[in-house]
């Protein structure tokens, strides 16, 4: 039966380059992989094509040869026949698809069969108060993780004989099938890719190289962080498989809200309230900061609701950098809700002589506005 034309199996046109050529095989590759169709024998002739094609286009010899007679360019005479092509073309294919398979390579190449691997990641969420991420505050937090057993030092076996040749792979840490032209290699599963099998478990972890331990740990947090804030703990996550190194614990962090200060970045703002007669006449004013110090505020006569002040200084630590960010306090006017008969009769005559200025044309702006006040 005649063969589909290879640009018309890998979807290209003529004149596409090589790596355009590269690119769709690898997506067919992927698409068509054995591994990823169990059984399914219309994906493995669609995968065997599209080699066929890639090993024919992706040779810049063969391509020409290919252009210019068409099949008969590359048969047998031609000097090439697919059941017989080098597999050196494609050695770089091990990298290409052997990440998304867990292929130990293509075409008989191997990678390293220690099964040594690195320990995974682990998170632990963290809450603080606003005061805690002013200063920078030391937590224990209690870690619950696989670590490496001592007895074995994370092998599994005891002794220098508690290791054994694993017969499936015969050592070699991988095994390999067959698809048409193509040997498929994987990672063997009796033994991991160590190529050696346990023949005399460590008593304590049963083989396993690890034990489930929690731990206390000590961690420092810096001052000025913020909800979102990520720290990494080097080693403190997972013991690796086979002995291998730990992972890394992920410290996520969330600051609590605050009853007073309200955070906008390493600024803090809050609201203070004053009485009329201090935003009226003026006066001198306490305000507590996240610290628990307080600071001289100096409200000026005539002072208007909204009115804000920024202290410099007074915020939250910048992370790498010595200076602070401001405390910005916001004037709210305090209006009392029960008045006495004669804060009634001292208002009414402010009020009084607030309208004898509207009547000469005088600025209304303040006399309004306390008049509006005490309507509400």
């Amino acid at each position: 039966m005649d063969k589909r034309d290879y640009y018309e199996v890998l979807g290209v046109s003529r004149d596409a380059s090589t790596e355009k050529i590269k690119k769709a095989y690898r997506r067919l590759a992927l698409r068509h992989h054995p591994d990823k169709n169990p059984g399914d024998k219309q994906a493995e002739e669609r995968f065997k094509e599209a080699a066929e094609a890639y090993s024919i286009l992706g040779d810049p010899a063969k391509r020409d040869r290919y252009d210019r007679f068409g099949p008969a360019g590359v048969s047998s005479a031609g000097g090439f026949e697919f059941g017989g092509f080098d597999p050196d073309l494609f050695a770089d294919f091990s990298d290409l698809l052997g990440g998304f398979f867990g292929l130990g390579g293509l075409f008989g190449s191997s990678r390293g069969r220690s099964g040594v691997r690195r320990g995974a990641d682990l998170r632990h969420d963290l809450e603080i108060d606003l005061e805690d991420a002013a200063r920078g505050v030391e937590r224990q937090i209690t870690v619950a993780r696989h670590e490496s057993c001592e007895p074995c030092r994370g092998r599994g076996y005891e002794g220098s004989g508690g290791l054994a040749r694993c017969s499936r792979c015969g050592g070699r840490g991988q095994v390999g099938s067959r698809v048409g032209p193509l040997v498929v290699t994987r990672t063997c599963g009796s033994c991991g890719g160590r190529g050696e099998v346990v023949v005399r478990s460590c008593k304590e972890c049963g083989g396993e190289g690890r034990l489930r331990r929690e731990r206390t740990l000590h961690v420092r947090i810096p001052p000025g962080v913020d909800t979102g804030a990520r720290l990494r703990l080097s080693g403190e996550g997972e013991a690796g498989a086979g002995g291998g190194p730990p992972g890394a614990l992920y410290l996520f962090l969330t600051v609590r809200e605050h009853s007073f200060f309200r955070r906008d970045g390493q600024d803090l703002i809050c609201t203070v309230p004053v009485s009329f007669p201090q935003a009226a006449l003026g006066t001198e004013i306490e305000i507590p900061t996240l610290l628990g110090e307080t600071q001289s505020l100096r409200i000026p006569p005539g002072t208007q609701p909204g009115t804000s002040f920024r202290l410099d200084g007074l915020g939250l630590p910048r992370i790498g950098a010595s200076s602070r960010g401001d405390l910005e306090v916001v004037i709210q006017i305090r209006v009392p809700r029960k008045l006495s008969r004669g804060q009634r009769e001292a208002i009414e005559r402010l009020a009084e002589a607030g309208q004898q200025d509207d009547d000469d044309g005088q600025d209304r702006g303040f006399f309004a506005r306390v008049k509006d006040i005490l309507a509400t």
